[in-house]
């Protein structure tokens, strides 16, 4: 005959803490796999491949902003409401402005809604050009000719025209 303690003792794969003492561990690996899955399937777009050719290109860049103090280079910048359209006048001690310049519209976060657009001249420091619908939120702006660069920030809505000054 049995005893009583062969009787009530249950298998293995029955007993709920083994389950528990499993299931701990897998859930690890579990998410280590898909933390690996996601690290190989996604972009990683903050890294930039030649950090050092990259910096050098920010010392060129610190020449361009120096150049637009020398130059007293100031724009204000006017998107139209029905937000098609950039409206910029530019002004220089020198009263020269080059035949176009490049406007870059930088989203924070997405890279996909990026605009870089050449806005013509048009009179007098006058520039115009057409850009796409802009997502509401706050949004980088470098303005540049050849060899001056103005920077800022944009909140769209615009409520009134951005001042873009250059920093000393």
């Amino acid at each position: 005959m049995h005893s009583m303690a062969e009787q009530t003792q249950k298998r293995w794969y029955r007993e709920p803490w083994v389950w528990l003492l499993i299931a701990l561990p897998m859930s690890a690996v579990i998410g280590g796999m898909i933390t690996i899955y996601l690290a190989v399937a996604s972009s990683d777009g903050l890294v930039v491949d030649d950090y050092y050719k990259r910096g050098k290109a920010i010392n060129l860049d610190l020449a361009r902003d120096e150049a637009a103090v020398r130059h007293h280079v100031e724009a204000s910048l006017a998107l139209d409401a029905a937000g098609d359209m950039a409206n910029l006048r530019l002004s220089a001690i020198d009263g020269t402005w080059p035949d176009n310049v490049r406007l870059s519209l930088l989203h924070p976060t997405r890279a996909g809604y990026d605009q870089v657009l050449t806005l013509v001249h048009g009179s007098a420091g006058n520039y115009r050009g057409r850009i796409n619908e802009l997502t509401h939120g706050h949004w980088y702006v470098q303005l540049e000719a050849d060899d001056w660069r103005l920077s800022g920030t944009l909140q769209v809505p615009q409520a009134a025209p951005l001042v873009l000054a250059p920093v000393e």
